[in-house]
């Protein structure tokens, strides 16, 4: 028998143990932990509220979680309740699934001001993480600032944009929803340091922009290439710079009619937040493109700002002991491999980059990688305690460990407090959390 960890159960987490079960069969036993009682991580935290039909890929990892020889192990910190060598004392493999939950800093002056934030905090706070339920961004100011040219950067703009009633079948938690349905914010500008060619948002996600309520996508001509250009581009990115041009091209009577304007500034890049305390404006410098690269021109510009947030993308949070490459923001790993026993798996081990689903051949090919370390003998031969020797572990340590069968007891109570039309409404506070599981 051989006992694998896993640390984090999020996508990344949760195909690893499904690549376990399909490799290794009733020969595996697959413990995963999570800081969290709640399992799935980002789809719970990270996936905008009203894209219910992506949460749903949840229901494939709960058959995995389901299964005798895959158990959830919540409310455990690791580095905190348990290290990671005395989880390699235990467990044949440890997997390191812990995502990138950190943000990216903007590394300017100005970033510490209130109402600046990055995009784990708040998009953690309108998707009720309880580490940051207590945000209470201020959204009494007219202008918003979302750095980035991301999926990430369309959420938080569309999050600020949408109505009380376009958020029905959503799950984002009732207190941003109440701040949300109150804000005064009428100019969203999505601010970019290169030019419409350059960015990274899928055209699914560009083109909900055009349906929203009160709110309209205002993009210039004059900062389009000539659409010739256009045809030296990938599939989808084609279809994106599309919609842009769809956006350019709406007349201006059309957009007037909305309360809200979502503006695109291309070829700007940040390089100060400026306010008394709190942020008043960003100071911005015109940039043009040199062989792919945004380069600035010298030229700068002040842009009002009541409310700032960075979406220039996500990190790891490093692990004592475990290496760790600063410059990329992850685990330093050799295709997964980081110390004998110890592995990677995910935006843990590849960056902040691709979808959902590309963690799924990321997870069978670590559990190759762990298969190949058995067959030549580097991890030694079965006889660890694994799933005993923790539980006898946390016994000793008195560890309030939350079970799957808890969870399903957690998910029952945020269904029935669920206000109408939303499939839940989530506990934002661990104590809750433990008290329903109880």
């Amino acid at each position: 028998m051989r006992h694998i960890a896993i640390i984090g159960s999020g996508p990344a987490g949760y195909y690893t143990a499904e690549a376990a079960q399909k490799h290794f069969g009733d020969d595996v036993r697959v413990d995963i932990f999570d800081l969290m009682p709640v399992p799935y991580g980002l789809i719970r935290t990270g996936v905008a509220p009203d894209h219910q039909s992506i949460k749903g890929v949840s229901r494939r990892y709960e058959k995995t979680a389901l299964t005798e020889n895959v158990r959830f192990v919540g409310n455990v910190a690791v580095g905190r309740d348990i290290t990671i060598a005395q989880l390699q004392e235990l467990y044949d493999a440890v997997v390191l699934a812990t995502g990138a939950p950190e943000d990216r800093e903007l590394g300017i002056p100005g970033e510490d001001l209130a109402n600046a934030f990055g995009s784990a905090a708040f998009v953690g706070w309108y998707n009720g993480h309880p580490k940051f339920a207590e945000l209470n961004p201020d959204l009494s100011g007219s202008t918003a600032v979302v750095i980035g040219m991301g999926n990430v950067a369309l959420d938080v703009a569309r999050m600020l944009s949408k109505t009380d009633c376009e958020f029905e079948g959503s799950d984002i938690v009732s207190h941003a929803l109440e701040a949300l349905c109150q804000s005064k914010i009428e100019r969203i500008v999505l601010l970019g340091r290169r030019g419409p060619h350059q960015i990274m948002m899928t055209p699914k996600e560009l083109g909900e922009l055009a349906h929203l309520e009160c709110a309209a996508p205002h993009v210039a001509q004059g900062d389009l290439p000539d659409e010739a250009e256009d045809a030296l581009l990938e599939p989808g990115l084609r279809k994106s710079v599309t919609i842009l041009r769809q956006f350019a091209a709406t007349p201006e009577h059309i957009r007037a009619e909305k309360r809200i304007a979502i503006e695109f500034a291309f070829f700007a890049q940040p390089k100060a937040l400026l306010g008394d305390g709190k942020v008043e404006a960003i100071e911005i410098e015109h940039t043009e493109l040199v062989k792919g690269r945004a380069v600035g021109t010298g030229e700068t510009a002040r842009l009002p700002a009541d409310l700032v947030i960075s979406c220039i993308g996500y990190r790891t949070t490093p692990i004592p002991g475990v290496p760790f490459d600063q410059r990329a923001g992850r685990f330093a790993n050799d295709e997964g491999r980081i110390l004998p026993g110890l592995y990677c798996v995910g935006w843990a081990k590849r960056g902040p980059s691709g979808t959902i689903g590309t963690n799924k051949p990321d997870g069978f090919t670590v559990i190759d990688k762990i298969a190949e370390d058995i067959a030549s003998g580097t991890l030694g031969s079965a006889g660890k305690k694994g799933r005993a020797g923790f539980d006898a572990y946390a016994a000793e340590k008195g560890l309030d460990v939350v079970t799957f069968k808890d969870w399903k007891k957690i998910e029952e109570a945020e269904a029935k407090a669920a206000r109408e039309g939303a499939p839940r409404e989530k506990f934002v506070d661990i104590e809750a959390m433990i008290k329903a599981a109880n």
